[in-house]
């Protein structure tokens, strides 16, 4: 095989691996973005809970009047 061939067959192994590299972190972002999501979500059904409890218990003693 000439060096020409090597050389060719060596950047296309490079721009594989590349391209493998970007898929990998798009598909870890995309998770990172999801997770995030998910977190807000999460925490806004639990501070609505709060509230809700709050409130029940301000009506509770008397205390919203």
């Amino acid at each position: 095989m000439d060096q020409a061939k090597i050389n060719y067959h060596a950047g296309e192994a490079k721009g594989q691996a590349q391209e493998k590299t970007n898929q990998t972190l798009e598909k870890i972002n995309d998770s990172a973005q999801s997770a995030k999501q998910s977190v807000q979500e999460t925490s806004q059904q639990m501070m609505a809970k709060a509230q809700g409890a709050a409130d029940a218990i301000k009506d509770s003693t008397g205390m919203n009047k």
